[in-house]
């Protein structure tokens, strides 16, 4: 059994005549365009044509730069010391950034009142046109706040050399970190995610043997990762000033399609269920014996009794038949995800921490990285990144430029495939493991619901400090604990927080992705509110639930709620998906006291 994953559909090697062939051809791309932009500013080419011709150029060079920075991006995943795949990386995004100027001359001219007034019918007279009706007012919205082209195509040159430099040295030096660690009498080196994995031990003495660890490890470059931080949100704050947003979050929430309305709702109802929150974290600690709040570490802690372990095929049949409950097609998808080896499973001595899914809609495949140690919330990581991998699917025969669907809907797929999961479970399961799967719920809906609030937290205040002066690792720190202690209350520790969460989430070095928190907690409670749906209609929802995935890159988020008769910008909605997390509260709590009574 091969727990790797196989990159063969994309390209069999650096050196393939492929890749080659194709690195050359995307170095030239740019040269079509500007005969192109000239004859349309010129106004010598019919609009409806030069519309049609950029459109398709477009969609033919998005699949191919799509498919060499795949290559690149999934080998330095799973080897960060790999200087081929990041050569790659760096010639396609320089490929890309040649496009730039072409880009942002064809969106300031259709963008001009004469050419954009008249979409609709030329809609009506081109299929091509219309089909990417979306793309094209998106793209009239985006132009306000466009810079000059010159402007444009500096940024992004500068960018590789600036926050794209940044994030790479930060991934780096965090996912070649090597830790040593007395563990069963020996001291070994073991890789940083392996170190955090040890959080989920049912021992307790690893559980603050890892976290210790872990700490101590991140002292050797937090200097590294504060300096890198401080240059990318630096450089964002540069930005979204010059292009005319308010902040970095109004930012935000323009290119996720999501008005503050609706994140004020959201927001605003999860601050009124912590208390739910913090009476679940509070029941944990007692059962766990912490009577001063919960420490960091013991928060993903398994509870006495309930621990349950899977190798690698366990944890594929049971997803792929718990799937099948709610779609055979969706057990269909998972089953040749696993037979083609679009999986990379264990964790390894430079390999990127956490989990992701990369859907490479240009081959019409997805490639999913996981540090599997065998868990039942293993299992359900499985079961997230196979429902992004799905989502993918589901838009496979879009065109290409209506496949970028916004953050908050990113998580749509893959938490419904994860409470399909585990509600299936739930149905076969002892009180023991009912207890198990229980604890994980509740520890996820904590996780994306309390720690997406201290993040939120945490990152608002970083860009606002930033606007003054760098911030020092101390200060950093700091922030972190600020947050964490809004967020979690008097229900954790004080003293034994997690002062380095900035370190470790990678989502904080993304130039392009800022608040990359919010939209998990938009996911994990949409998802929810839409698996409530799916009980009431059964299987008349399949198609909806079709229906509403194909839309998620070519509509507005409230839009794509009203597909299903959701409305996100009142507390409403939040507050039904929040009262059926309490109810699993509620549940553990009876649990938990029937085996108090027992003992």
């Amino acid at each position: 059994m091969n727990s790797t994953w196989q990159l063969d559909s994309l390209y069999t090697g650096f050196d393939a005549p492929e890749l080659i062939a194709d690195l050359k051809k995307a170095e030239s791309i740019h040269e079509k365009y500007r005969p192109l932009l000239d004859a349309l500013e010129a106004a010598s080419i019919d609009p409806q044509k030069g519309i049609e011709t950029y459109l398709s150029y477009l969609i033919e060079d998005s699949k191919l730069l799509r498919t060499l920075s795949a290559y690149g991006h999934l080998n330095f995943s799973v080897n960060s010391k790999s200087q081929e795949a990041l050569t790659l990386v760096d010639k396609t995004q320089t490929a890309s950034n040649h496009l730039t100027e072409f880009q942002v001359r064809f969106k300031k001219w259709f963008s001009t009142g004469d050419i954009s007034s008249k979409l609709s019918e030329m809609a009506e007279a081109s299929a091509l046109i219309d089909a990417h009706h979306f793309y094209l007012e998106d793209m009239k919205a985006q132009s306000r706040y466009l810079l000059s082209a010159n402007e444009e195509v500096l940024i992004a040159h500068l960018k590789t050399t600036g926050s794209d430099a940044f994030e790479t040295l930060q991934r780096k030096a965090s996912s070649q970190l090597m830790v040593d660690i007395h563990l069963h009498g020996e001291t070994k080196k073991l890789p940083i995610m392996a170190v955090r994995n040890l959080a989920y031990e049912a021992d307790p003495a690893l559980r603050k043997l890892g976290y210790e660890a872990e700490l101590n490890a991140y002292r050797q470059h937090e200097e590294i990762s504060a300096a890198a931080l401080n240059g990318i949100k630096g450089e964002v704050l540069t930005l979204s000033k010059l292009r005319g947003f308010d902040s970095p979050l109004d930012e935000t929430l323009f290119n996720a399609r999501l008005s503050k309305k609706t994140l004020d709702a959201m927001i605003g109802t999860m601050e009124d269920y912590l208390p739910m929150f913090h009476r679940y974290l509070k029941l944990k600690a007692k059962a766990l014996g912490h009577e001063k709040g919960m420490p960091f570490y013991d928060i993903a802690a398994p509870l006495e009794g309930s621990s349950k372990s899977y190798t690698i095929e366990e944890a594929k049949l049971f997803v792929v038949k718990n799937f099948g409950k709610f779609s055979s097609d969706l057990a269909t998808f998972a089953q040749r995800a696993f037979d083609n080896r679009w999986v990379d499973f264990e964790p390894r001595e430079g390999k990127v921490g956490g989990a992701f899914c990369s859907n490479i809609q240009s081959i019409g495949e997805s490639r999913v990285l996981l540090n599997f140690n065998g868990n039942f919330k293993n299992v359900l990581t499985i079961a997230h990144e196979l429902g992004h991998a799905f989502h993918g699917d589901r838009l496979r025969c879009e065109s290409i430029l209506n496949t970028g669907y916004p953050m908050p809907l990113a998580e749509t797929a893959s938490i419904f495939c994860e409470t399909i999961v585990r509600k299936a479970a739930m149905e076969e399961a002892d009180d023991d493991f009912k207890c198990l799967i229980l604890e994980n719920r509740l520890q996820g809906a904590m996780q994306v619901v309390v720690d997406i609030l201290s993040r939120y937290y945490f990152e608002s205040k970083v860009f606002e400090v930033r606007e003054d002066h760098p911030l020092s690792v101390n200060e950093f720190k700091s922030l972190m604990e600020e947050a964490q202690l809004k967020a979690y209350g008097d229900c954790v520790d004080p003293e034994l927080l997690h002062p380095y969460m900035w370190l470790n989430k990678p989502h904080y070095y993304y130039a392009a992705r800022n608040f990359y928190n919010f939209p998990y907690a938009f996911g994990l409670l949409f998802a929810t509110g839409l698996y409530a749906i799916y009980l009431e209609r059964g299987d008349a929802f399949l198609n909806d639930y079709d229906t509403l995935l194909k839309a998620t890159g070519k509509m507005s988020v409230e839009s794509v709620c009203a597909v299903v008769g959701v409305d996100p910008t009142t507390k409403d909605f939040w507050e039904t998906s929040l009262k059926l997390i309490e109810k699993d509260v509620d549940l553990l709590e009876s649990i938990l006291s029937q085996k108090s009574d027992i003992m």
